[in-house]
């Protein structure tokens, strides 16, 4: 009794596309229904979004007091004693030995933190004046809404270019190890595009981490009531999170249909390939057939 080794063979197969797609929405259910807060924070961080949108629009009274007491703040006061505390540190360190001050750096100590606390106090007075400014705007305006999506654009494209500075260089160690262990390239585009995914969500968490520890700096700002200002903190950490998450979501199933892909055509080849030992197997069992 001749026995066919290749009989014995099982072939992975992999799910069709409607599959996958079912899989993934059975998935985000599970995950919704287990982890509810999250699920709720995500959905008022996208209701949050589209109703705040840009903000609303100052009124002409409201542009017409904010302009008054902007224009209020003497920039050049501050640009001149900047000058001057600039020109303060230069002179002393000038006179500055490594382990000794003599009368004449003492002096120019002296001169430089009376500039520094000059500077300090015309800042001061200008920060008070811009924040004074802010609560005629008011927070939910466009000029608080406008100053919270700035910063978060700001700590979101430098987590974007964290990722893909580190991502290139472990590209480049990468590849020379995959010369050393003469790892298939297959295996080596796999391990690429993890980690990538694994700088995009550390970059990006650490963009969120960051946003929420400045946000509540940016809303004090505006001197708001306790109420506000904890439903807006609130808003805003449940807005940046349901950004962050859904790209972070299209990233990885970006990622994994380029998987799949590159996965259905080596199980097509690996088909075409059994098909043509199988028929040459056949052939080589019933030679009538050559």
């Amino acid at each position: 009794m001749n026995r066919n080794p290749h009989n014995h063979n099982q072939q992975i197969v992999l799910p069709s596309m409607t599959d996958m797609g079912v899989l993934v929405v059975k998935g985000v259910t599970n995950f919704a229904k287990k982890h509810k807060a999250i699920s709720m924070g995500y959905v008022f961080g996208i209701l949050f979004l589209l109703l705040v949108g840009s903000g609303t629009k100052l009124t002409y009274d409201q542009s017409k007091q904010y302009n008054k007491i902007m224009n209020s703040i003497d920039l050049n006061a501050e640009y001149q004693a900047s000058i001057q505390y600039a020109n303060a540190v230069s002179a002393y360190r000038a006179t500055k030995g490594w382990f000794s001050c003599d009368a004449l750096c003492q002096r120019n100590k002296r001169k430089m933190e009376h500039a520094s606390r000059v500077l300090d106090d015309i800042r001061q007075e200008g920060y008070a004046r811009m924040s004074d400014a802010k609560s005629v705007a008011g927070l939910f305006s466009e000029v608080g809404v406008g100053e919270v999506k700035d910063s978060f654009w700001q700590y979101f494209t430098a987590g974007k270019s964290f990722a893909k500075r580190q991502s290139m260089w472990d590209i480049l160690f990468m590849g020379i190890r995959k010369m050393s262990r003469d790892e298939s390239t297959l295996e080596y585009v796999v391990k690429v595009i993890i980690q990538v995914l694994i700088n995009f969500s550390m970059g990006l968490v650490m963009t969120l981490v960051l946003f929420v520890i400045g946000l509540w700096g940016i809303i004090r700002s505006y001197q708001p009531n306790p109420l506000v200002a904890l439903t807006f903190f609130i808003g805003a950490i449940c807005a940046a999170f349901a950004f962050v998450s859904t790209y972070l979501f299209a990233i990885f199933g970006a990622a994994a249909g380029g998987v799949y892909g590159i996965a259905k055509i080596v199980e097509s080849n690996a088909r075409i390939e059994q098909g043509q030992n199988q028929r040459r197997q056949y052939v080589h069992q019933h030679p009538h057939y050559r």
